[in-house]
């Protein structure tokens, strides 16, 4: 299931943007990405995190700074020595060749790299990993209130999908029981045929190739097992708790019983409302994917 938020935060002469968003995915993959030098930070938030998301790609960023009013410039004479041996060699040089360089200024050097150091006070770690999590609840509320008003769009769509193979599969249940007399008299008829053209039969031979086209023909079956997983689905789906690998598996049976239907209809009816079906179960299916 997708979900975002970002919350800004500061503490000790920091600030910092975090970030969690997540897409859908079967299982949960966990993604932290934070500053190394914080010490057990990752693994605080991959735990808390844990707790609370159960599945889908998500990821986990955060941006920190320090303040630069923390910083205290200071000189650095190695750096400084270094320029200026290069700056007399440029000069030099430039003399020897007949050139006339611009007096450089005292500007000019302190802005060069690594003539001016930003000297930082040492950063207790364990008080700014405590900050951070502390900001990480809200964070997560927020992220959840997100996912879970998608799951209540999600809820009511599946919801009218499984009204859509409930229904489907009464119309499938309608046309295979108007079919039976049918049925039974274009057996009766095949077998007279037979028994016309056959001189010895065998009874128990007969008797079982007639039970064997009776249960190649009978859908009863499959309409019965896709009624009981359209009343699991739903069971499921209100049931208020993750769900979705279960109905990942279910969508799996539900496309079982469709393609069984196809296959033992010899009905263009019964063939449409199969394929009908199967419209709708991929549909689900993909709908799943997005369920915690």
């Amino acid at each position: 299931m997708t979900g975002f938020a970002s919350l800004k935060g500061a503490a000790m002469g920091f600030s910092w943007v975090a970030e969690l968003r997540s897409v859908n995915s079967k299982g949960l993959d966990l993604r932290i990405r934070v500053p190394d030098w914080i010490d057990g930070l990752e693994a605080a938030l991959r735990t808390a995190i844990g707790k609370s998301v159960n599945r889908g790609s998500a990821t986990f960023s955060l941006r920190i700074q320090r303040d630069e009013e923390e910083g205290v410039l200071s000189l650095n004479p190695a750096q400084l020595s270094n320029v200026l041996d290069a700056l007399g060699t440029v000069e030099q040089e430039a003399m020897d060749r007949g050139l006339s360089l611009a007096p450089s200024k005292a500007s000019d050097i302190l802005g060069l790299r690594g003539v001016l150091d930003v000297a930082t006070s040492e950063t207790d770690t364990k008080a700014l990993r405590e900050a951070i999590m502390a900001d990480l609840p809200g964070l997560i509320d927020s992220f959840l209130d997100m996912r879970r008003n998608e799951g209540q769009a999600l809820d009511s769509l599946m919801k009218d999908q499984l009204k859509q193979v409930a229904t489907l599969t009464d119309s499938a249940a309608a046309i295979a029981e108007s079919r039976r007399d049918e049925t039974a008299a274009t057996l009766r008829a095949n077998l007279a045929r037979v028994l016309e053209n056959t001189d010895a039969v065998d009874e128990s031979r007969l008797a079982q190739e007639l039970a064997m086209l009776a249960v190649k023909n009978d859908v009863t079956e499959e309409i019965d097992r896709l009624r009981a997983h359209v009343t699991a689905a739903r069971d499921l789906l209100a049931s208020g708790s993750p769900v979705g690998r279960k109905l990942d598996f279910l969508m799996q049976e539900f496309n079982r019983e469709a393609n069984t239907l196809c296959s033992k209809s010899q009905s263009v009816d019964l063939t449409a409302i199969g394929l009908d079906l199967k419209a709708v179960i991929d549909q689900m299916r993909e709908q799943v994917q997005n369920v915690e």
